[in-house]
């Protein structure tokens, strides 16, 4: 058969065929392998000058073989394929050339595989060999002698031991029964292990001794406890209820057992009587009968530039928030929550936050608050919005949060508290304390090693969830291979919300056909958006780099989730939303050597000194494993390998029978991410705990912000409803291949009825390369074409052959970036995890009329800093921002994807780092944000007014016009009204207003400045990242960079404040600014209080300083 034959390889990807055939370099060279598009079929791979001509091999009803030659050969039947590969030596059978030279399989390193841990032999237990009976004789007696030593040296040893202990206490028959084991019956239970006896009988008989009486006691209780569980047990289960009778009433199993059996009764029987107390009075733990109790938050406020403490409580219950100005005092002036409007974090100063409200009058009032640390204030973004979730009008959520923890176990049971695990409390990015009671939608919980059965794992995690929210999960699917373990639970009220529950598991053990290594997987979809969530235990040690890769490769072709009609994706395609986590043990490329002084700097917290040399960021950034996945940037110690029982101590060293084998510490145990172009998703937290320690591996933990999509139904009159229509046009695709075959391109989407298909003309054709055009529009007609539906749709695109109907490359194009007009676009194409190419085009979106509803995400914004961005992490492959806090995100650089809208173009899209050339191909960065821009925060910054999207004068809370201060964070206010915004005012502006170079918007300011003033932040209505080239509103103040026109900052023109400004108090008003150095405040909560400028004597400022201003963006000058 072919699993025989040198010529068949197997399940290996096209480009590793095309790989084999190019080294072969000869004519007629051929090999054999799996077909990619027909389980069962053949894929038969011929070089022909410098070019891999495949032909598929079909089984037809009978299971006899043929091949799709070419037209006008007639078609033979092979029983065998041995005898097809054999007939085709013969020439002018239909193929480019006869077969000639097989190519054989390349042997796997012999680094590579995973040899069989198999424990050291012991040595013969007697010593009848090839001795003679003297010897054998003097042998045993001198055995004998040194055992007898041995013995006498363990007895004396615990003899005196036990004279230095206080023994005051221990009743006089038991301590005579500890002597006497000690002085004759250990050496008695030694003799019994020498022998071959391993139970230590004396021992187990003074544990008897000692606890007679609680024995008995046990003997008493543990039938009742029986007894007592079988009435809380829906179903009795005479079988189990047998071998319980008989576990108590067996006097011979050891205490240890007994109290164990005990112990499991008193937690199950808590368990059943709780969910039995529950469903008699109807509760069911859902959404709206969680308990969050009310938090109180210490705060400043700066009132006329004097700091104020005050504080915020925050009552989710009741949608309030109340501010007062002692802890204790009157709470008669709050805010429900349909009046608050929006939360503007500050991004320079991480503990501030702008509150804005709307007053009866129907008037906005910003409130600008400082927090004790960054901490503080996520905590009071979280609880706010929870608080909007849970009083909202919507019938159906537009945003979840979703829990992600993977632990190794290391085959030792949980200890009897976890929760700091589903808190997320420990090391790394934590949440705050005040956060601890707000549930998360779904939790996801991987586990390897895991020794417990589904069922006991699974009540525990309930009761600990129960135990924190006050909510009874419900189970939405549990998938287990060997000790490798997924399980995923959901809020009650969701549980009509999840559809289409897919499980699988792939194993990658030795041969990859042992489970002790592998994946399981769970996919859903909640209500109109995917989810995949991967849990995988690759190959261990730190020499096995890449065969974990191999893992990861196998898991991602081999693992069937999600929606069987997208066949032609892998599993990264496949999904809105991908998780991928678990311990997969890529390690830190030291020598053995320096494990002392990794042990230090761990320490001493130089994360980053051992992270650039972190084996899963180094194969990422080459492109070999999860490529175009996210992940949170690490700040939290290696999670492995632990001295179990302890987290000071790393067990860096293990002996085995071949020598002394080094785990260095490591971060094996990760999460990572992949989303859809332009979708909202935020990284909350990221890190380990530090209270779990039953196993030498710590557990992480990380929880997201996602958006998601309903089911859709229109609200426009279907007659009156325009056709919408989506057209792709000017299509190119650059492929890796050495194929010369024609190409076309399969569209996909849900918002599809089919899928469309479209041929192309190959137009050239390099060394490994080939250009294909798609000249041809293609007219996609979708199934709605509400604005709101389609802007939340991608298309999912694959480029095939004809003549083997296999994928060349995968890609997502998402609609948002065509919302307003006609944009480009240029993804990355993937297949089976390797980057195969490119495809640019255009694309256009018609819609239907109708008004997009504000999301729960847009509810919080983040104020941007244009006077310094972040720096990335991990050197050379750190292509995105390190923000320590969460933005409004989304994913922008989804498979390196760029768009352009107009004349500009968007790629790679960054706010923080200057132009530079495109990365190498496959290559990512380390995603250091908690996430990536937001829909439609690409081309506008924020500004703050009321839902209605009129401009709303700003007021004090009595209702008085507001006074207007300098704020580093806005710019100078002594501007008059009557300043002209013209060309010829504004020349020191001309270079920060030039178009955004390909690849990175937003170039830095020459100056630096700490308080040089961002722009004013603009409303929207739905997040998206595509910037694009249209007309602002007045009140929209477009970035720099990216205005057509010269704008200076002005509240009045913003509708932010009154036409008459009152005079300026005197502390607000600022002298000249010194040259200062500029100042990171990523690594700092504190407010800058001590970089302002110095104030100045009060007078009013003269006239001139005015234009000065203006004509600076608002920056005060002398």
């Amino acid at each position: 058969m072919a699993n025989y034959q040198p010529w068949y390889h197997g399940n290996i990807t096209r480009s590793k065929a095309e790989d084999l055939l190019s080294k072969a370099a000869k004519d007629g060279s051929f090999l054999l392998r799996d077909s990619e598009s027909i389980q069962g079929a053949y894929a038969l791979c011929v070089l022909y000058q410098n070019c891999v001509y495949t032909y598929r091999i079909l089984p037809n009803e009978d299971k006899k073989l043929s091949v799709q030659a070419s037209e006008g050969v007639p078609i033979r039947f092979f029983s065998v394929i041995d005898e097809l590969v054999e007939e085709y030596h013969k020439e002018n059978l239909g193929l480019v050339t006869h077969l000639q030279f097989p190519v054989q399989k390349e042997e796997e390193p012999e680094e590579e595989s995973e040899p069989i841990n198999t424990p050291p032999q012991l040595p013969p237990r007697n010593f009848s060999g090839g001795t003679s009976v003297n010897d054998a004789k003097d042998s045993h007696c001198d055995s004998s002698k040194g055992h007898d030593h041995v013995w006498a040296s363990i007895s004396d040893t615990f003899m005196q031991r036990l004279q230095h202990i206080d023994m005051s206490n221990v009743p006089e028959d038991h301590l005579k029964s500890i002597q006497e084991y000690c002085r004759t019956s250990v050496c008695l239970d030694a003799e019994q292990v020498q022998n071959g006896n391993p139970s230590l009988p004396h021992l187990k008989k003074l544990t008897l001794s000692i606890c007679k009486n609680l024995n008995s006691e046990i003997s008493r209780t543990l039938p009742t406890l029986e007894a007592f569980q079988k009435v809380l047990d829906q179903q009795l289960s005479p079988g189990g209820g047998r071998l319980r009778s008989q576990v108590s009433a067996d006097s011979s199993i050891s205490v240890s057992f007994r109290l164990e059996q005990l112990t499991k009764l008193l937690y199950s029987i808590e368990e059943k009587a709780r969910n039995a107390v529950f469903d008699s009075v109807g509760y069911d733990g859902g959404h709206r009968k969680s308990l969050i109790p009310p938090v109180t938050f210490e705060v400043k406020s700066d009132i006329l530039s004097i700091p104020t403490k005050m504080y915020l409580k925050v009552d989710v219950e009741s949608g309030k928030v109340y501010f007062k100005k002692s802890k204790d005092g009157s709470e008669d002036k709050y805010y429900v929550h349909n009046k608050i409007l929006q939360l503007v974090k500050s991004q320079k100063v991480h503990n501030k936050l702008v509150i804005v409200v709307e007053t009866e009058k129907e008037k906005t009032v910003r409130k600008e608050y400082v927090f004790d640390d960054s901490k503080k204030r996520e905590g009071f973004c979280q609880l706010l919005q929870q608080m909007k979730n849970k009083h909202s009008d919507k019938p159906e959520p537009d945003m979840i949060t979703i829990f992600i923890g993977t632990w190794n176990m290391g085959n030792a049971g949980p200890p009897h508290n976890i929760t700091s695990w589903f808190q997320s409390k420990g090391q790394g990015k934590t949440r705050d304390d005040t956060a601890d009671h707000i549930p998360h939608d779904i939790y996801v919980i991987g586990t390897q090693e895991d020794p417990l059965g589904e069922r006991e794992w699974i009540d525990i995690i309930k009761s600990t969830l129960r135990d924190i929210t006050n909510i009874s999960f419900k189970q939405v699917a549990i998938h287990t291979l060997w000790n490798i373990r997924i399980v995923v639970l959901a809020k009650p009220e969701h549980e009509n919300r999840i559809s289409h529950i897919f499980s699988d598991s792939v194993k990658t053990g030795i041969a990859n056909t042992l489970g002790n290594k592998g994946a399981v997987g769970v996919s859903f979809m909640f209500n109109g958006t995917s989810f995949g969530f991967v849990n995988s235990h690759l190959t261990s040690g730190s020499e096995k780099k890449l065969r974990r890769n191999q893992n990861y490769i196998s898991i991602l072709r081999f693992l069937n989730l999600g929606d069987k009609k997208l066949n032609p994706f892998d599993i990264t395609h496949r999904f809105t939303h991908l998780f991928w986590f678990g311990d997969l043990n890529y390690r830190i490329d030291f020598p053995s050597t320096e494990a002392e002084n990794i042990v230090g700097k761990i320490k001493q917290q130089q994360y980053q000194d051992l992270l650039c040399r972190d084996q899963l960021s180094t194969e990422r950034a080459e492109g070999k494993v999860f490529l175009h996945y996210e992940e949170e940037e690490i700040t939290f110690a290696p999670t492995y390998r632990f001295e179990r029982d302890t987290r000071e101590k790393y067990a860096y060293t293990k002996a085995k029978a071949t020598g002394t084998k080094y785990n260095l510490p490591s971060w094996c145990d990760r999460v990572l991410r992949k989303s859809y172009p332009l979708v909202h998703v935020v990284c909350q937290s990221y890190g380990c705990t530090n209270d779990i320690m039953t196993s030498d591996h710590s557990p992480v933990f990380a929880t997201f912000e996602v958006g998601v999509t309903s089911q859709f139904v229109s609200k426009n009159d279907p007659n009156n409803m325009s056709q919408g229509g989506i057209t792709f046009m000017n299509c190119m695709a650059i492929l890796r291949t050495k194929s010369k075959t024609k190409f076309f391109i399969e569209y996909h989407s849900s918002c599809l009825e089919s899928c469309v298909k479209s041929e192309g003309e190959n137009q050239e054709h390099s060394e490994g390369s080939i250009k294909v055009r798609f000249a041809a529009p293609v007219e996609l007609t979708p199934i709605i074409s509400d604005p709101e539906y389609l802007l939340d749709q991608h298309i999912l695109i694959s480029v095939k052959s004809i003549d083997s109907d296999e994928s060349y490359g995968e890609g997502c194009v998402a609609l948002r970036s065509a919302e307003t007009s006609q944009s480009e676009f240029c993804i990355m194409l993937t297949h089976h995890g390797e980057q195969t190419g490119t495809l640019s085009g255009d694309v256009k979106l018609q819609t239907s009329g109708g008004k997009q509803t504000e999301k729960l995400y847009d509810f919080i914004k983040v104020e941007r800093d244009d006077s310094g961005g972040p720096k990335g992490r991990g050197g050379e492959f750190s292509n995105k921002p390190a923000l320590p806090l969460p933005t409004d995100i989304s994913n922008p650089s989804y498979m390196g994807v760029g768009y352009k809208a107009g004349s500009q173009a968007e790629k790679g899209w960054s706010y923080s780092m200057p132009p530079r050339p495109s990365p190498p191909p496959g290559h990512t960065g380390k995603d250091m944000s908690p996430g990536n821009l937001s829909p439609k925060k690409m081309g506008h910054d924020l500004a703050v007014r009321s839902p209605s999207a009129k401009a709303s004068d700003h007021v004090t809370e009595d209702g008085k016009p507001a006074e207007m201060f300098d704020n580093p964070l806005y710019g100078s206010m002594t501007k008059p009204k009557t300043a002209v915004r013209g060309k010829e005012q504004d020349p020191q502006r001309k270079d920060l207003l030039t178009p955004p170079e390909p690849f990175f918007a937003f170039p830095k300011s020459s100056e630096q400045e700490p308080d040089r003033p961002p722009p004013v932040p603009t409303p929207r209505n739905r997040s998206f990242t595509c910037t694009e080239a249209k007309t602002q509103s007045p009140s929209t103040l477009q970035p720099t960079g990216l205005a057509k026109k010269p704008v200076v900052p002005s509240r009045s023109e913003a509708g932010m404040m009154p036409a008459n400004k009152p005079p300026l108090p005197m502390k607000v008003r600022q002298g000249d600014p010194q040259p200062i150095r500029p100042r990171d405040y990523r690594d700092s909560s504190e407010l800058p209080s001590k970089d302002r400028v110095p104030a100045r004597p009060n007078k009013p400022p003269p006239k001139d300083v005015h234009h000065e201003a203006s004509g600076k963006m608002g920056r005060p000058v002398k």
